[in-house]
């Protein structure tokens, strides 16, 4: 699969504003660092705080996990490939996903910025406190939260590696997986720290593809 086009010494800019810029910049370390202590601080919540019993809220962060990999494939598939006539849109497509298209080799626009990814995790946590508050039990949101929080930063962390590192063995299916959606079909291989959803919902490129991009990485 070629990546020359991709030349990640050319960094595409998304504000000519220079604070605006820097914030859609950051590093794996500070990814860990700022949204580390908030998912420790969330469990904290849930179980002394809310009073939540352990294997109720361990339950619920292990499910809502494995929930972000569904996310994860809706959001990139209907929200990140939003095409659409206005202006602002396309603009907010640029910003949230295009720019990545663009220069998938950009290693400071791999992971969300601390204060977009902030804010974005403050209106998802209203949202599921909502859900939560309509079937009875707000106070779930505190265990649930988490492990979808911690489900984005292990997907974000899956695909910085994706686009830095040569795969494990045992992993490369995902490599394969995502540089094909890169690279030749964008309107599929939507899911990048998984495949279960693109395998349910059809869009799995052709195996014949995923063969022979396996072959490559292996040379």
């Amino acid at each position: 699969m070629d990546k020359t086009h991709s030349n990640p010494s050319k960094q595409p800019k998304i504000f000519e504003n220079q604070f605006l810029e820097s914030l859609t910049k950051t590093t794996p370390l500070t990814s860990v660092l700022v949204y580390g202590p908030v998912i420790l601080a969330l469990l904290y919540v849930a179980i002394f705080i809310k009073g939540l019993p352990v294997v109720t809220t361990l339950g619920l962060f292990f499910f809502a996990i494995f929930f972000w990999t569904l996310a994860e494939y809706i959001l990139h598939r209907y929200l990140f490939h939003w095409i659409s006539d206005s202006k602002l849109v396309m603009r907010m497509h640029y910003i949230m996903h295009g720019v990545h298209h663009e220069n998938p080799r950009d290693e400071e626009r791999l992971l969300m910025p601390p204060v977009p990814g902030l804010l974005l995790a403050s209106i998802l946590f209203g949202i599921f406190y909502g859900i939560f508050f309509l079937i009875g039990y707000p106070v779930l949101t505190w265990a649930f939260f988490p492990g979808f929080f911690l489900g984005y930063l292990l997907y974000s962390f899956m695909h910085y590696s994706i686009h830095k590192f040569q795969p494990p063995k045992f992993l490369k299916f995902l490599w394969v997986h995502h540089n094909l959606h890169h690279y030749k079909y964008p309107d599929k291989a939507f899911g990048v720290s998984s495949i279960l959803w693109d395998r349910i919902f059809g869009t799995l490129p052709p195996e014949e593809e995923r063969n022979a991009g396996s072959k490559s990485i292996e040379k």
